[in-house]
Order: structure tokens, then sequence, then C-alpha cells
């Protein structure tokens, strides 16, 4: 039988759209079982190698147990299942919306006793689930969730449950997957980055390597109107180390704006505004279609920030930067303004392995200054640290050391560039605190920051970053002392006693907690005993650095 995510007939024939649909013959689908303890044994290692293994192994069985033959329906089929294996493995669906969230799924029905759905299958009805609208369709997609959970052991319900709400953790990155298609598919690593870098997603390039290999890897150009997968940067706590880890005699030095990067491609009167995520924005920034179009250029690549500046020319916070963003409404003295630092193409010349010296000449003569990062070319570690105190001065976040002799990594963050930034602390005082998920199961994880405001405190945002695994044991045992009312909920308030040192990028405006304000990128340094709770930072000393 099969699951009805649509509320169809219950007598029409199971097919690749049911969750529980299994194929005729010899082909074994693979289970979603099999996806899941495949996510649990990448999230359980700490070891690349095999989290490597344990993808690719599982890649490897949903092409190679279809049979082969040019355009045979098992080939198909197989192509078709290695990318929904693929995108499962990454902790994701292949649909961007389906209807089901948090609320849909807070009460779920009794597991099955045996596996039996289908990766196929649940991809399949996922799409279902996506497409119901119109009269009683909540009752609808109610009835189709509870027949997939309903199918769904209990490891099945609860990995189900993160994909759909985007609370998967199991550590399995866009790099460790490309190594996994590549040894899977057994093709080159660098055909494999470099189709996922000029293609924009990792997931694109899967169902060309099992089934055409390197030359279809190969084959793949950068194409104006289709983004790329943005270069990043590496980190380096000052200027010196930065120049030491890019290299190199002289460098450029670029202020590190704290905007949305945009990659921003023309041809001819056809804009496009990317996000570092690949989402489309061209029509919530006018403004940088508008610079775009003024440029003196048939068809260019560009890359850069968008941010929101006063009068001055002063960035305002990001906070408003990214509200700007999110809506496409606003008068003209709130558009965004694009400042461009990489040019990829340029009027069909394609100059991603073109060397930074030539694609920083093409930069200038194409964009004008005013809407340039700005930059200082130098061998000079002193003049790099004066250009460094400018940026800082003039509201930037820090730096950005470029190699100029390295080409364009789409994709990679390596030495080439290296971003400096000033690096914040604070002395708060631990709230609550939240068990973990995937590798961090069975430990008191994310925790919740407060500053002193009077004779209390008030909350300043969560972290799960910085925490080894010995300090997840110790927190895990200390909180557990300092439990409210026991350790057994998922969020367990504890006795505000335990101080912690907060390294953060920054602080923002925030509505969500009573304060007013949020830490940006919040990560433990290391928990100090020497300090009592009454001595941590105040909330007026948090505030002031907005």
């Amino acid at each position: 039988m099969g699951v009805s995510p649509e509320g169809v007939d219950g007598d029409d024939p199971p097919n690749e759209g049911t969750a529980l649909s299994v194929r005729p013959g010899s082909m074994k689908p693979v289970l979603l079982l099999d996806v899941v303890q495949t996510s649990a044994a990448v999230g359980a290692t700490r070891s690349r190698k095999e989290k490597v293994a344990h993808l690719a192994d599982l890649l490897r069985r949903a092409w190679e147990e279809h049979g082969t033959g040019g355009g045979t329906p098992s080939e198909s089929l197989a192509a078709e299942e290695v990318d929904v294996v693929a995108c499962f493995l990454s902790g994701r669906l292949r649909q961007r919306r389906t209807g089901v969230g948090w609320r849909g799924l807070a009460s779920l029905p009794e597991p099955a006793a045996e596996p039996s759905l289908t990766a196929l299958g649940v991809d399949g009805t996922f799409a279902s689930l996506g497409s119901i609208s119109g009269a009683g369709s909540q009752a609808r997609r109610a009835e189709a969730v509870a027949a997939l959970f309903g199918a769904a052991t209990v490891e099945e319900q609860a990995w189900l449950r993160g994909v759909a709400t985007g609370e998967v953790r199991q550590g399995a990155l866009d790099a460790l997957l490309q190594e996994a298609v590549a040894a899977a598919a057994e093709v080159p690593l660098a055909s494999v980055r470099r189709a996922a870098m000029l293609s924009g997603s990792t997931l694109a390039v899967v169902r060309p390597a099992f089934a055409e290999g390197v030359e279809a890897l190969d084959a793949v150009r950068l194409e104006v109107g289709r983004p790329v997968s943005p270069m990043l940067a590496s980190s380096a706590p000052d200027v010196p180390a930065a120049l030491a880890k890019a290299g190199g005699d002289e460098v450029a030095v670029d202020a590190k704006l704290d905007g949305i990067r945009v990659q921003v491609h023309r041809d001819g009167d056809d804009v496009l505004v990317v996000t570092r995520s690949l989402d489309d924005v061209t029509s919530r920034l006018p403004g940088v279609v508008e610079v775009a179009r003024s440029l003196d250029a048939t068809s260019f690549v560009l890359d850069g920030e968008a941010l929101l500046v006063d009068d001055a020319g002063r960035p305002r916070p990001f906070q408003e930067t990214a509200s700007r963003s999110a809506t496409q409404e606003g008068s003209p003295t709130s558009t965004l303004t694009p400042y461009f630092f990489d040019v990829l193409h340029l009027d069909g010349a394609d100059l991603l392995d073109s060397p930074g010296h030539e694609r920083a000449v093409a930069l200038e003569r194409l964009v004008p200054v005013a809407h340039r990062v700005a930059r200082r070319v130098t061998a000079d570690p002193d003049e790099a640290e004066a250009f460094t105190r400018q940026v800082l001065a003039d509201g930037h976040e820090g730096v950005v050391v470029k190699d100029l002799a390295a080409s364009y990594a789409a994709g990679r963050r390596g030495a080439a560039w290296v971003k400096v930034k000033p690096v914040h602390t604070l002395d708060l005082v631990v709230l609550a605190v939240e068990w973990g998920s995937g590798r961090r199961k069975g430990w008191l994880s994310n925790i919740h920051l407060g500053a002193r405001d009077g004779d209390g405190f008030v909350m300043l945002g969560k972290t799960f970053k910085g925490m080894t695994d010995e300090t997840l044991a110790w927190q895990t045992e200390r909180f557990t002392e300092l439990a409210v009312d026991g350790a057994s909920s998922h969020v367990v308030r504890v006795r505000p006693e335990q101080v912690v040192e907060i390294a953060f990028d920054g602080v923002q405006r925030s509505t969500r907690y009573r304060g007013g304000v949020a830490l940006r990128f919040a990560r433990v340094v290391r928990y100090r005993d020497d300090k009592a709770p009454h001595e941590i930072d105040t909330i007026d000393t948090v505030r002031s650095m907005l």
C-alpha cells in the first residue's frame, strides 16, 4: 500500500511519489532508514575520512543497485535516487516549501515497528505536501503528515522532524559531500569542486558525476545569469598573522563591509542579484540593479556587498541593512548601495582563473570608485595596520587581506583571502542550557546568555559555538548540578551562578529579548570560576556597543 499525501483515493496504485512504494524486480530501493543511519554515523565521528566513507558508501549504493545501460529506466531511476540521497545526506529536502513546520509536527502518531519508507518515496511525499492548496488543504496536509510519520520508525521520525524543520545537524558539509561524490563516482575531486562552484551547487553535479563522469564535470563553464558559489575568507587574529597567511610580497587590503554579500550578473539589460546563499534578491535591491545597468559593459559578473549608509557615507547597523534587503519597499534614501571588490567575467572573458591583480585592473576600469570597496595595495605591514585602523574608524567591521597572485577560488575558504576583525568579549552568566542533538546528543550544549540588569539578569542570546568535547562533558555535569527544575526537559533552567567569557562580532537591536539587544556570532572563550555573577558585564555596557 502507499501513502496518499494528497488525500487521493487509497486504492490508487503505488508509485514513486508515495513514501511506501517498492520497486519491482531485483532492484533494491534505498530505504529512509539507510539515510538516517548513515546520517547518524556521520554525526557520530570526528574523522573526516570516516565521514566521507559513510557518505560515499550510500551514494554508491543508490547508483549501482539499479543496473546500467544508457537511458534505460533503471539508470534514470538511479539518477533520481542518487540525487535524492545526496540531498538528504546534506540534511536538506529538495523542496524549498512543504507547508510543514514545528506546529504541524507537535503531535505525531505512534512510530512503526519496522522500516518500510524509501528515500525516493519520502521525497515524493514532501513534493506532494508542498503542492496541497485550496479548501480543506490544512486537513489534507495533516492527514498526509500523519500517514508519513505513522509509517516511520522512531529513528526515522526524529530525522524526518529534523529535516522538515531545518534542524538536521550531522556534520555533512558541502566539502565533505563533494569528496564523497568524487569517491563514489570515481572522478577527480578537483573536477567535482570546480563544477560545483560554477553551477552554484554541489547537488547540481551529483547526477552528471555518476551518469557521465569527468567529461561532463569538466564541461561546466561559468554562465552569466547562473550564480557561482562565492569565494570565502579564512580568519586571522590580527593583520601581521593575515599577511603571513596570505603570503606574497604585495597584498591587497580591502575594507570588510558589514553588509549583504551580493553577486551581480548582467547580460544586456537583464540583471540578476543573488546573495551569498545564491537566493535571488533582484527585486529587493533596485539600487544595486540601477548601478549595474549604469556600468559601461554588455555583460559581467561582479562580487561585492550591499549596505545601508547614512548621509555621511558611514554604514548603518547590519540589522538595518538586513531589514531593508528583506523588503521591496522603501524610499530612495533607504536604498542599499553596492560596493564591489571583484569581477569574475567581463564582456565574454572569464576571469576566474586570472590572478587577483589582473581582476583588480578590470574592476577599476569597469566600476567607478564610488562603488568600489576601499583598498590599499601594499607590502608594508605598518601601512596595512594604519589602513585597518582607518577602516575601523570609518565604522566597518575589519579588513580582508588578499593574495594578488591568487585566482578566484569559488566556493572555497583558503589562505588567499584572510579576514581580520576585532574581537569583542563580555563576561556573562548562563541562565539556561539545552540538550544537544546529533553528535552532541546526551550533552548539555546550547547555553542561554545573560547580562546584569540591576539586581537581576537579562538574556542576550544563545550559543553552542566554541565548545570542545571536554567543555561539553564539563558543562553537562556543572549545569546538571545547577538545574532549577531538574534536567529532564529540553531547556534546562539553571541557577545564574556560572560566569562565561563570550567572544562576539557585534551587537544588534532585538525585539526578542527584554534588553532590546542581542549578540552576533557569539562563541565561548572559557568558563570563569574567578568571577562571581555580580561582577559580569551590565546590559548598559552591551547597549553602549551598538
